[in-house]
């Protein structure tokens, strides 16, 4: 069948997208609506239909493949746009293959303890104070300088840094030439970085990939494996950018569940051990990334019993597909203490969060940290005054003020 053409109304995805999403499940599987960035999408929004959308080759992300005057997304310049979130196999698989070996779980849990000596640095920092902005002080921080760290990036350059993703997430609208200066400051920024890093190497990330594009292909492949240069300065640009979105408010979200279970709470500080379980269920219960990147059918393809013509901008919903009845027992209901096996919060398929398991233990560590040095942490104000990011793509605060 095909759903009604005309875009249905989705503001309470902003005022109240739990229960939004809710009554969309229930209606239906697939709906028509107007996407972030003003033109109509498909929403899919139950579990079985996401997972298996997730995983179907014919769903492209390359916006070469968008119908014409269907999708307006960033307007980023070559160097930044040959990233992984807008290719296919087989160039998607060239090179996250280069890179995938710097996440594994073994070099992930290697770079714990660093982790863990950058968290107590930033809550030094905030302690003889007695109150801080949780976000602003530690939830944004904290994954900057891990993924600055792992890629080079000189200490001085990660405030700037900030205050580009800041303008790119949430563009600010009485200035709508802030986006288009941070996208020019960045593009000047990683060319430099990358001039400089072939100039004097260093023993990371950033450097091991300039030698993988100006080298020899990895495996005697006689270079097939290496990439352009574009796809280099967009690599560094992705591994920045997403190891930093995602991560603030995985932990953002965590730290004010927390604070909205206080029995939870207290049970961590006491049993440290069940963090990594907790963090996990934050992830199912109150992601960071309610929508995966957008999608466009190659061809005219049924989900859910409903055609989607070839071209059209298809939305996975994450976070309605975490929350579905159909596959998570009482799937509204904050339980860490049961394994909800399959959520998709780190996505599915050969499009799995790349940083994944970094992610995780950086929100593990973040609240290892923060229960340890605060055991009378609570919220600086009122839940009510509490502000969301005004974004369907991203589930964040603004701000989470803590007090001790």
């Amino acid at each position: 069948m095909t759903a009604n053409s005309a875009p249905r109304d989705t503001s309470g995805l902003l005022t109240d997208p739990y229960a939004t999403y809710a009554a969309l499940r229930e209606e239906g599987p697939v709906h028509r609506i107007t996407g972030p960035d003003g033109n109509p999408a498909w929403l899919v929004t139950r579990y079985e239909d996401v997972r298996q959308a997730f995983a179907d080759p014919r769903l492209s992300l390359d916006k070469g493949n968008a119908r014409p005057g269907n999708f307006r997304g960033f307007s980023l310049p070559p160097a930044l746009d040959a990233n992984l979130l807008n290719m296919d196999p087989p160039d998607h698989t060239r090179v996250r293959r280069l890179v995938v070996k710097a996440f594994t779980a073994r070099r992930v849990e290697a770079m714990r303890a660093g982790v863990r000596r950058l968290a107590d640095e930033l809550l030094d920092a905030v302690e003889p104070h007695g109150r801080a902005d949780l976000i602003a002080d530690y939830a944004g921080p904290l994954p900057i300088a891990v993924i600055c760290d792992l890629l080079g990036v000189p200490h001085r350059d990660r405030q700037d840094f900030l205050a580009w993703s800041d303008a790119l997430l949430t563009p600010d609208p009485q200035r709508p030439e802030q986006a288009k200066e941070a996208i020019g400051s960045m593009l000047r920024f990683y060319t430099g970085l990358i001039a400089a890093k072939r100039a004097e190497p260093g023993d990371d990330l950033l450097s091991a990939l300039i030698a993988a594009r100006d080298e020899e292909g990895a495996g005697g492949s006689g270079g097939a494996d290496r990439l352009s240069e574009d796809e280099l300065t967009s690599l560094a640009f992705l591994l920045l950018f997403a190891g930093y979105e995602n991560v603030v408010h995985l932990i953002g979200n965590s730290v004010s569940g927390l604070l909205d279970r206080p029995e939870l709470l207290s049970a961590l500080r006491g049993k440290p051990e069940g963090i990594p379980a907790a963090v996990e269920e934050f992830a199912r219960h109150d992601g960071p990334a309610p929508l995966s990147i957008r999608r466009f059918p190659l061809v005219d393809i049924e989900i859910g019993g409903v055609t989607v013509p070839a071209g059209e901008t298809v939305l996975l919903s994450i976070a309605s597909a975490n929350r579905d009845a159909r596959h998570f027992e009482d799937p509204d209901h904050f339980n860490p203490h049961v394994v909800r096996s399959g959520h998709l919060a780190f996505g599915h398929g050969i499009h799995y969060c790349l940083g994944a398991s970094l992610g995780r233990m950086e929100a593990e560590v973040a609240l290892e940290a923060l229960l340890s040095r605060f055991p009378g942490m609570r919220l600086d104000g009122s839940k009510e005054e509490l502000r969301w990011r005004p974004s369907i793509r991203t589930r964040g605060l603004i701000s989470l003020p803590i007090a001790w």
